[in-house]
């Protein structure tokens, strides 16, 4: 049998939601933020003559994109928790035009929810378990969806799982996903406040050795034991990275823990660094100064890091397996070779209380990070937080984002209101980057550097209509 014709589809959504194919975080954010749909990409590059959309980015609409999709067999939706019932309106919008074509979704909510996701619409034929690369492959490619490890299918009005697929080992054997960002995707399009634009961003390998509870991805697809493509890979694809975009001013390696294997990353940065491009990693809060010291001549310009808490004990009820010390000695040495941080912290992990939220605001500030992200905890399927929450009824299976796509506290403890949550929220934003020396550090390369001036003007305004708009949609005071 031929290869199917196959579309990889994130659907339109939410206005400005980054909320699948690839995203981190499944929700609008607080500004203009994309990242690369790569876990989308990856199959794509595998299925001869394929196409992929990624249509929040580019602004495509529900009517465009269905009439794109007209032309193809097979429609392959990368889903999330949040985005989960829109996905499936546009399923069954592609069936109504369709009637004979396959229709199927994976990503993270799907591979821990197989059956209640088939049982949400007829219209749907299969979803993804665990990673779907190899999977997906063998579905374009015509095998009967009986033989292809790694989905649960309907047959004849009932729902079968195929034994789970083996995971990938070799990462070295995937092919490249830079052939379909060029050939598919504008990358213009994509924006991250603190990475330099344009940026790429990829996997140079899948898996975190670390066990935090709320973490999706380790504990639904990519799994804890940290596989990686060679360091001579990976210097091929930075410089093929500056070949295919010579504009392009920063790589972004988005595997959950970059550093996780540290004599890798030295091999990995020397290697950059006779490219000449600057590059940023996720990284743990316990990265030794060697290791940083290599990084940072070799190019890494920016470090992202999910401290999470400045509260001990809530790092310990996650297993962040961090001490707040040795988080300090890190921003430290990160700070003396000249490098950025962008921290990551959450609000209403287990134990939050409105004193322990006023100790993470202080140690945020302490820590004098280059950016941050304030987050909401939030509960997905699939991780111990969620049968956590459940359990312990913090948790009653809501939304955790509100109807116009803004993530909302989700965690109920005593004396922690969900408008005590949003109010706390919007202080730690606003009394951060307001303070004069995190002020002056965004304003200042703006004077020689017209586009990120630009760029930073419309990241304020979204700044603070952001707010205003969460507001307006969840009934929070501002104070």
């Amino acid at each position: 049998m031929d290869t199917r014709r196959t579309l990889f589809l994130n659907a339109p959504s939410y206005e400005g939601f980054d909320g699948g194919a690839g995203a981190r975080y499944q929700a609008r954010r607080e500004v203009t933020s994309y990242w690369y749909p790569t876990w989308l990409a990856q199959p794509a590059a595998l299925v001869p003559g394929s196409r992929l959309i990624d249509a929040p980015p580019h602004h495509m609409t529900w009517d465009e994109t269905l009439a794109i999709a007209r032309d193809y067999e097979l429609v392959v939706l990368h889903t999330s928790t949040p985005g989960f019932g829109n996905d499936i309106r546009f399923v069954e919008a592609l069936r109504a035009q369709q009637p004979d074509v396959l229709v199927g979704l994976c990503g993270a909510h799907a591979a821990v929810n197989p059956e209640p996701c088939l049982e949400a619409s007829e219209a749907l034929d299969f979803v993804c378990n665990k990673e779907f690369d190899y999977t997906l492959a063998e579905v374009a490619a015509g095998r009967p969806l009986a033989q292809v490890d790694g989905l649960s299918y309907r047959h004849e009005g009932r729902i079968i799982h195929n034994r789970p697929r083996a995971e990938i080992e070799d990462m070295d054997a995937l092919p490249s996903v830079l052939d379909v960002y060029h050939r598919d995707l504008t990358i213009e399009n994509y924006y991250i406040g603190y990475l330099q634009h344009p940026y790429v961003s990829f996997y140079t390998g899948r898996g975190c050795r670390s066990r935090c509870t709320f973490c999706l991805w380790p504990q639904t697809i990519g799994g804890h034991n940290y596989r990686v493509q060679s360091a001579e890979r990976v210097a091929a694809e930075v410089a093929r990275v500056k070949q295919l975009w010579p504009k392009v001013k920063e790589v972004m390696f988005d595997d959950d823990t970059f550093t996780d294997d540290r004599e890798r990353v030295a091999d990995v940065s020397q290697r950059l660094g006779k490219i000449g491009l600057s590059w940023a990693v996720n990284a743990r809060a316990n990265v030794p100064y060697e290791t940083l010291k290599v990084m940072a001549e070799n190019g890494c310009r920016l470090l992202l890091v999910g401290f999470e808490s400045g509260n001990q004990q809530i790092l310990n009820n996650i297993r962040k397996g961090i001490r707040l010390d040795r988080a300090r000695e890190f921003v430290a040495h990160a700070k003396t070779l000249g490098m950025a941080i962008h921290g990551t912290f959450i609000l209403g992990l287990p134990g939050e209380t409105p004193e322990t939220i006023q100790q993470t605001v202080r140690f945020a500030r302490e820590m004098d990070l280059e950016s941050l992200q304030v987050s909401m905890a939030a509960p997905y399927p699939g991780t111990e937080l969620y049968e956590q929450a459940l359990e312990e009824g913090w948790f009653d299976g809501e939304p955790v984002i509100n109807g116009a796509g803004i993530q909302i506290p989700a965690l109920r403890y005593p004396g922690l209101s969900a408008d005590d949550l949003n109010r706390a929220q919007e202080r730690f934003y606003r009394g951060y980057y307001a303070h004069p020396r995190v002020l002056w550090r965004l304003i200042k390369p703006m004077f020689s550097d017209y586009d990120l001036a630009r760029r930073r003007l419309r990241e304020g305004r979204e700044f603070l209509g952001f707010f205003r708009t969460k507001a307006d949609t969840t009934g929070a005071v501002e104070g």
